[in-house]
This record gives C-alpha cells, sequence and structure tokens, in this order.
C-alpha cells in the first residue's frame, strides 16, 4: 500500500527476504525480479550497504554514478525498517514473524533487549539471553559462505544471534572490505557477504544533507573499486536494509494519559510498541490513537499481525516479544521514549513503513 496507507512488504516476492535464497537454494525458481546476471554468475558479492534506501539514491543519481549505472530496482525491505530485523531476513530468508528479531529493541523475558549492542539495562545480556537460542534459524541456508564485516563486530551478540556458523573476516578500516572481497575471489569462494554501515551512521548524525551526499559518493567510489577487483563471470550484487527520513527535531514525547496505560515501551522512535498495563489494551489504543493518529498510524497487535506487516506467520516467540499498541510514524517525526537513548540526538532515522524507508534497491554490476 503506498500513499498514506503504511507500506506492507511483498514477503512472496521482490523482498530482501527472499535474495539469499534466489542465490543460494538450488530448488527456489528464478524470480522475475532478480537480476538475470546475478543467477548466472560463477561468483556473487552480496554488498548490503546499511541506510540506502531507493528513494535516497534515486534523488542523488549524480551523486553515485557507478550506482546509477547498474542494473536493477527497487525491492522492499521488511518491518520494521531496522538494521537489526532486516540484516536477519537478509541472512536467514526468513520474514521476521518467523525468525523473531522482531525490532531493535525486542521485550524478552530479561528486559527490554538491545539487539544492535545486545544489552539490558545497559549490561551484557549474551549469557541472560543466548543470542542463538533467541533466534536459532542458520545464517545462509547453512551453506557457511564467507562474511566481510567489522572486525570489532566477531563477538557481539547480535552477529552470534544472525551469523552464526559463516566464516568471519573482519576489517578495521575501509579500504580493506575491498582487499578482503578480492582475496575470497582469488580463492574462488562462489558467495561472499559484504556489509557496510557508514551511510546509516552519517544519516543518523547528520541527517539527508551535504555529509550523506559526501558518503554516498565515498561508497560510490567504493562500489566502483569492487567491480574493479570481479574476475570474469563474477558480479556484485547491491542491497541494502532499509532507507531513510529526516526527523531533526520534530520529537513528540509520549502524552500522560499514555504513559498512564503503559508497563512499558519497546522497538523506536519511529515504530515504537506500547505494552499496556494488565487490562488495559483495548484504553491504550483508544487513547494513543486520540493523541498520536494525526502524525501516525495507531495500530493493535491483532491487526498488525492479521495485515502480514511481519509475514505471513508469527510463531508465539515472535509473537511474545511484540506490545499491544504499534506507534508508527507516518509523518517524518519520532516518538521519544527516555530510554531510548544514544550520543547524540539522531536527524536521520527509519524503522516506520513508508515508502521512504521500505524501498531498498537490487542492483547489479560487473566488471
Amino acid at each position: 500500500m503506498l500513499g498514506n496507507a503504511p507500506v506492507i512488504p511483498d514477503y512472496g516476492g521482490a523482498c530482501i527476504a527472499n535474495v539469499v535464497p534466489a542465490l543460494l537454494e538450488p530448488d527456489v525458481p528464478a524470480p522475475s525480479w532478480m537480476p538475470e546476471a546475478a543467477l548466472d554468475a560463477s561468483q556473487v558479492v552480496l554488498l548490503v550497504l546499511d541506510g540506502l534506501g531507493w528513494m535516497q539514491l534515486r534523488d542523488r543519481l549524480k551523486v553515485a554514478p557507478t550506482l546509477a549505472a547498474m542494473d536493477g530496482q527497487a525491492i522492499d525491505s521488511v518491518c520494521p525498517t531496522t538494521t537489526a530485523t532486516a540484516l536477519t531476513s537478509i541472512t536467514t530468508g526468513l520474514a521476521p514473524g518467523d525468525h523473531g528479531v522482531v525490532g531493535y529493541r525486542i521485550a524478552t523475558g530479561v528486559g527490554v533487549l538491545n539487539v544492535l549492542r545486545w544489552s539490558v539495562d545497559g549490561h551484557d545480556a549474551r549469557s541472560s539471553e543466548p543470542p542463538e537460542k533467541l533466534q536459532p534459524v542458520e545464517a545462509f541456508v547453512s551453506q557457511r559462505p564467507l562474511i566481510v564485516t567489522r572486525a570489532e563486530f566477531a563477538e557481539s551478540g547480535f552477529t552470534r544471534a544472525h551469523l552464526d556458523g559463516v566464516r568471519f573476516r573482519g576489517y578495521r578500516v575501509t579500504s580493506t572490505l575491498v582487499t578482503e572481497v578480492a582475496d575470497a575471489l582469488r580463492r574462488h569462494e562462489p558467495f561472499v557477504y559484504a556489509y557496510y554501515d557508514g551511510l546509516d551512521k552519517v544519516g543518523h548524525e547528520y541527517g539527508l544533507a551535504e555529509h550523506f551526499d559526501a558518503e554516498l559518493a565515498f561508497v560510490d567510489r567504493m562500489v566502483g573499486d569492487l567491480l574493479g577487483v570481479l574476475p570474469p563471470g563474477a558480479v556484485l550484487l547491491v542491497t541494502a536494509d532499509h532507507g531513510q527520513v529526516e526527523v531533526g527535531e520534530r520529537l513528540v514525547p509520549l502524552h500522560a494519559e499514555v504513559q498512564a496505560l503503559c508497563s512499558l515501551q519497546s522497538g523506536e522512535a519511529r515504530f515504537r510498541w506500547l505494552h499496556a498495563r494488565p487490562g488495559r489494551a483495548s484504553d491504550l489504543l483508544a487513547t494513543a490513537t486520540a493523541r498520536y493518529s494525526d502524525t501516525g498510524w495507531v495500530v493493535g497487535v491483532d491487526q498488525v499481525i492479521d495485515e502480514g506487516w511481519f509475514g505471513p506467520s508469527v510463531t508465539d516467540a515472535a509473537r511474545a516479544r511484540l506490545g499491544d499498541v504499534a506507534l508508527v510514524a507516518r509523518d517524518d517525526v519520532a516518538y521519544v521514549d527516555p530510554a531510548d537513548t544514544g550520543p547524540y540526538n539522531l536527524i536521520g532515522r527509519h524503522g516506520s513503513m513508508t515508502e521512504a524507508e521500505v524501498r531498498v534497491p537490487l542492483l547489479v554490476g560487473s566488471r
């Protein structure tokens, strides 16, 4: 759905959750939306650029001439449009309702888990909430490919949750991402997964203006370098986990009437889960609707599940991690939770189901 309605991902079609199965599962029919060059290649490098939405790229084609010249189209991210959920869908080939990493901050038996830091109340939760138990599905259809990502992620809880069992190759400075990929290709690796998070970081801290353009220009040069190390028969396939919008100072606090009905909040500023006090779910939905329907979609959890926001099925484990009311930003605003803070105020944000956040590129190129 487009326009004034949330964009529900096409989990049965052109969606990031279906990219890896299309490439690695021999019994999966070749989808029409997957570039034919990727299906016919002898080697594939799948590069995930964190934070590069289709609309942000489309508006900056002159900034990124290499990406602009590649073949491809827009596909869908998942719900919510947040890194933890989307990367897990890419690597497992599953919708969020199946893999269970249903947000950036999710309610678990030990509290609200920050998935990227794998912490609860600022404390390491790798022992109290084992990553492999929270998300037990093996990545990359159990093929153990080579992964090229930041070296500091090697032992993180989130890495264990969405990349357990892979062969990890860490880079410490960005230039060596290309070096590591080139080495893997020389050793005839048939599939290499690479991840870069610079655009997301810049968008968060500086918004979508000149800093973002400068980072995109750098990324475009990096993509050109990766194309330059491809041997004959190999391709580079580029996608992303989500897009972004610029929120700036448009921050919406949770009203006292709503707070009084909540036991806790999870999710993030553009996809906030409100967890009701016992017996107050209906009151919470009505009160939140009255307060926030002018800036967002206020949706009960049953409607979210019935409409397939998290995929065609939702496991019992995933359902238990959802709140009672989803407060989902329609406008360029952020719903503030004092417990969800960081080292600086975020200017660019994501998480909601707008077209700018859901649509991401799927592009292919060769040398």
